[in-house]
């Protein structure tokens, strides 16, 4: 027996759709940016930094996904839209998985940012709380 459409679990290539690949140089740059400095300071720290780059780039997925997720739960994204495909509007993934999607990634930006905290102190707490409700209210 056929597996539906509804069914089946997106691929691979659907999530990477989803995360929107081109925006994540917004999430990277100021990371590298940072990182330079760092290591233009003798303090350059590896394990850190890919720490710092991972939340970033999950921030960004994250709100890319629960933008997706919002503006089709609004009806914003309707199959008249133009631009660049979407996955909920699209029927690709369901609004469930990637409101599910937009939660992991923001938790798995938060699991880092602890660690971030205790290597950087509590302010990085504050703007990592603070990335997270911004990205999730973006169009919420």
């Amino acid at each position: 027996m056929a597996e539906s459409a509804e069914l089946k679990r997106p691929g691979l290539g659907v999530w990477v759709l989803a995360a929107r690949p081109r925006t994540l140089t917004a999430a990277v740059t100021p990371v590298v940016v940072g990182t330079a400095v760092a290591a233009s300071q003798g303090s350059f720290r590896p394990v850190p930094a890919l720490a710092a780059l991972l939340s970033a780039m999950s921030l960004q997925i994250g709100t890319n996904l629960a933008n997706d997720y919002h503006d089709f739960e609004r009806g914003a994204d309707t199959h008249e839209r133009v631009g660049p495909r979407r996955v909920t509007q699209s029927g690709l993934v369901p609004p469930r998985t990637v409101r599910a999607a937009a939660i992991g990634m923001f938790a798995l930006a938060f699991v880092l940012g602890i660690y971030l905290t205790v290597v950087g102190g509590w302010p990085i707490f504050v703007v990592g709380i603070a990335s997270i409700a911004a990205g999730w209210a973006y169009t919420g």
